[in-house]
């Protein structure tokens, strides 16, 4: 009996080292499958990330557009001109054109304002006789510096920098203002 009871024990413990060995490569292979599969979505994943945050991270290129000559624009007029988007696809055609209001302060000083009100991106329209630019779509108006004077508009419209180059006035294209 005393064998028995004995034959018993060794078998149960035979029986249990089998098991953890069972278990251990049953463990293994779980975790090299969590890894593989961890593996495989870094490959498909990592490039998809890329692709989405690139344009975060590059930085626009600087790019002026000419949009005439100074002596085209008078002291005190502002008038609307256009200009190719900074970086227009080969198929944009005509909406790789973007425009901006243009005011001519002095001989030497020029103001370019965002066409799109900030309130939901509707075009703006200069009014001479009030010197205003008035927004058609919910009555928003800004003086003639921008600044809001009416209407829903939560901010002043945004400006381009300008310079003067060889005769000719240029828009800073790179630097769309965004509201």
């Amino acid at each position: 009996m005393e064998e028995d009871l004995n034959a018993s024990t060794a078998h149960d413990e035979s029986s249990r080292e089998e098991s953890a060995e069972v278990l251990t490569r049953r463990a293994f292979l779980n975790k090299l499958s969590v890894g593989l599969s961890v593996l495989a979505a870094a490959l498909v994943g990592l490039p998809v990330l890329g692709f989405l945050f690139a344009p975060l991270l590059r930085k626009a290129p600087v790019v002026w557009r000419a949009v005439g000559p100074v002596e085209q624009f008078r002291v005190g007029e502002t008038v609307e001109v256009t200009f190719q988007d900074a970086s227009p696809l080969p198929w944009a055609g005509v909406s790789a054109m973007t425009a901006a209001w243009l005011r001519r302060e002095s001989e030497q000083k020029f103001t370019a304002f965002s066409v799109n009100c900030t309130h939901l991106g509707c075009p703006v329209n200069w009014v001479p006789g009030g010197t205003l630019f008035m927004c058609p779509c919910h009555g928003g108006v800004y003086y003639k510096d921008g600044t809001v004077a009416a209407g829903p508009p939560p901010k002043p419209l945004p400006t381009y920098n300008v310079r003067l180059r060889n005769g000719q006035v240029e828009v800073e294209a790179s630097g769309i203002p965004i509201t």
